[in-house]
């Protein structure tokens, strides 16, 4: 007799998404033109808005995650998700820069506003340890809004050749091209690449220390978009390794990656993953700034001050003739007489705020380089006080890794060309 073949449990396909489909949160499959029907929490929400009722925090959260959950466009294959934070400032900047254009005090006091609007903002996602991409869409679109005004605004008068236009737009498109190699991968470590010579009840003895010693290690996690130099708590999970360690260098266990670290690498709580010589989490390119992507970061920061320097200076000459760049910038009579040149003079004041912005945090970078010291290594050293502070606080040497001027720039300018390898004297 032949043997009876059993039938194999066939599981059920899913079915294709349409354009307009997609799979929300709770796994389940939903339509777009769906995304104000059944929502709970935005119905108590409401109503305890309606009765004059306070809204509990948890309330808030959930319904933030269910629009942006449900804040999406159709897409091949499924709708795709749209994060919420990038839509503020292109709705929110042009409408503020044209208020500001139509008097003087309505300028001051929405340029005034901006810069603490965008504070609050930062400090309130980096106390949440969240990623963000609002400072990234902020940073673009206001090149491309500057840019936007420039060739609507200001080179209809006639003031600004073909060569200035070329020039300047040439800057505004090598400022994309550094952004976006400053935005590839920093230098990630990965369990891969670690050194796994360490048996397993060592692995076990270095996880369980690390846990239990990770509340008072001191250290921080920063942010280069500010560089607020001001010491905060270390992540948790992470600890300094004992004595008497097998491996060849000073070098850390990472409870949370599950790894070795090498000497100057560490975790980053808002990337949630270790990165070799890590300067700091940068909120304007929403990614870490560390040994693979230090350079280009720096040269984003350079070509975007030369740009915006000369676009300020080309606006100035054209609405302020015959004054310079200094005195037009201060006092330009006549100026809001006219919508067009108001609001160019109002986004070149915009400008001279970012512009300004970065040319510190450039100089932080500019110092920090010159003594061999990351971010990271200023704030714990900060909170240790067993840095060296020069000229207010603005300059921190530790003085273990500064091999003097020209060793330290030459080490910068080598990193992430080839494996770097911490000489003898850098071992603590």
């Amino acid at each position: 007799m032949k043997p009876v073949k059993k039938k194999k449990t066939e599981e059920p396909e899913l079915e294709p998404l349409c354009c307009c489909e997609y799979i929300d949160r709770n796994g389940e499959k939903n339509h777009v033109a769906a995304c104000l029907c059944d929502c709970q929490d935005l119905d108590e929400g409401c109503d305890r808005w309606i009765t004059c009722k306070s809204l509990q925090p948890e309330t808030c959260e959930r319904i933030m995650d269910t629009i942006s959950d449900r804040l999406r466009i159709p897409w091949l294959r499924g709708a795709k998700k749209v994060n919420i934070s990038i839509i503020p400032p292109l709705v929110l900047l042009p409408v503020f820069l044209h208020v500001a254009s139509w008097h003087f005090l309505l300028g001051v006091v929405v340029l005034t506003s901006l810069p603490v609007l965008a504070l609050w903002y930062y400090y309130l996602t980096h106390r949440r340890k969240e990623q963000t991409l609002f400072f990234l869409s902020l940073g673009l679109f206001s090149l491309g809004y500057m840019y936007y005004v420039f060739l609507q605004e200001v080179v209809p008068r006639g003031r600004v050749g073909p060569v200035q236009l070329a020039v300047l737009t040439c800057g505004l498109f090598l400022i994309l091209l550094a952004l976006y190699r400053a935005k590839r991968n920093p230098g990630y470590l990965n369990p891969a690449s670690s050194d796994r010579s360490l048996s397993s009840s060592q692995l076990e003895l270095l996880n369980r220390k690390g846990q239990e010693k990770t509340k008072g290690f001191p250290g921080t996690d920063t942010s280069g978009s500010l560089n607020n130099r001001t010491a905060k708590d270390d992540p948790k999970g992470s600890s300094r390794m004992p004595a008497g360690s097998p491996t060849k260098a000073k070098e850390d266990w990472c409870a949370k990656c599950q790894l070795v670290r090498p000497a100057r690498a560490w975790h980053c709580r808002i990337c949630g993953i270790c990165v070799r010589r890590m300067d700091h989490h940068c909120v304007w390119i929403n990614s870490c700034v560390g040994e693979s992507n230090h350079q280009a970061f720096i040269l984003a920061l350079l070509i975007f001050l030369l740009t915006s320097v000369y676009g300020i200076t080309l606006t100035l000459d054209t609405i302020c003739r015959d004054r310079s760049v200094f005195t037009a910038l201060f006092y330009c009579p006549g100026v809001y007489a006219n919508y067009s040149s108001a609001l160019s003079f109002t986004c070149v004041w915009y400008s001279v705020i970012i512009t300004a912005g970065m040319a510190y945090i450039f100089l932080i970078q500019l110092i920090n380089i010159s003594y061999n010291v990351t971010e990271r290594e200023v704030q714990q050293a900060l909170r240790q006080k067993t840095g060296r502070r020069l000229l207010c606080g603005l300059i921190v040497d530790t003085g273990q890794y500064n091999r003097g001027f020209l060793r330290n720039w030459h080490q910068f300018s080598t990193l992430g060309t080839r494996a770097f390898h911490h000489p003898a004297e850098d071992i603590v």
